[in-house]
């Protein structure tokens, strides 16, 4: 019981203060952000969550509290949505907005300010790029393809192998642009609910390097949003692909 105590304490104190970030301070950057490039206003969001613990929930803690905003812990899945919503509004309320259709195969329902439908959420990250809420697809577009066994009625799977996808950004860095969203694939073999994204990232573009931004860990060891040397990850990534897609 006092373990359970302590361990209740440890996780309210250790949140970061941006992870209560004010819809006043919200509307703000929004505001700053007017203008810019779709994939710069992402990847500015996505750094914002640095640091942010990483969501334990199985389903997810805003699906199981049924809310549209959930900073103050986030998975991969949750870092894409927010990252995005922010991006493509002007106001905290519009975000909200946003988030009922992004969020969605059909749109989200809100009843006193709860959302009743989190049952017809994506749950796939591959569901997500196909749908074309998620931006346009840019995989075959980038280089050579290769193709994997599908699952939930897709015979195959097109995507860049990790070796392919390592030779293309270290000889071609603006291949990927800030805001870029990375789909990692996983082995057909290792698939646990016919999923075939395991994992989820964000791009950003800096003068020196490639970057991606992500929710680094697991339900079960937990982690948090870190910002990484994209090549580094893919050269030590247990996945073996990649699909992109891009907002413009």
């Amino acid at each position: 019981m006092l373990r359970a105590l302590i361990l209740i304490v440890f996780l309210t104190f250790s949140i970061p203060s941006y992870a209560f970030i004010s819809d006043e301070e919200v509307a703000s950057f929004q505001k700053e952000l007017q203008g810019r490039p779709a994939g710069e206003r992402i990847a500015f969001w996505a750094e914002k969550f640095i640091g942010t613990p990483y969501d334990p929930d199985p389903l997810g803690e805003y699906v199981s509290r049924r809310v549209i905003v959930a900073d103050e812990r986030v998975d991969c899945m949750y870092l894409l949505f927010r990252s995005l919503e922010l991006s493509l509004s002007n106001t905290p309320s519009e975000a909200i907005q946003i988030a009922l259709d992004k969020r969605f195969i059909d749109r989200g329902k809100l009843e006193n300010g709860k959302v009743i439908n989190y049952e017809d959420r994506f749950k796939y990250g591959e569901d997500m790029l196909q749908s074309g809420k998620w931006g346009r697809e840019i995989t075959e577009e980038m280089g050579l393809v290769m193709e994997i066994k599908g699952s939930r009625g897709r015979e195959k799977v097109k995507m860049i192998s990790r070796e392919v996808m390592q030779n293309l950004i270290s000889k071609y860095p603006s291949v990927l642009k800030s805001g870029d969203i990375l789909y990692f694939i996983k082995e057909p073999s290792k698939r646990v609910m016919d999923e075939i994204v395991g994992h989820m990232g964000i791009v950003k573009n800096e003068i020196d390097a490639l970057y991606l931004i992500h929710a680094s860990g697991s339900k079960n060891n937990c982690g948090e949003v870190r910002k990484v040397l994209l090549s580094e990850y893919i050269s030590s990534m247990h996945f073996i692909g990649v699909k992109v897609g891009r907002f413009e």
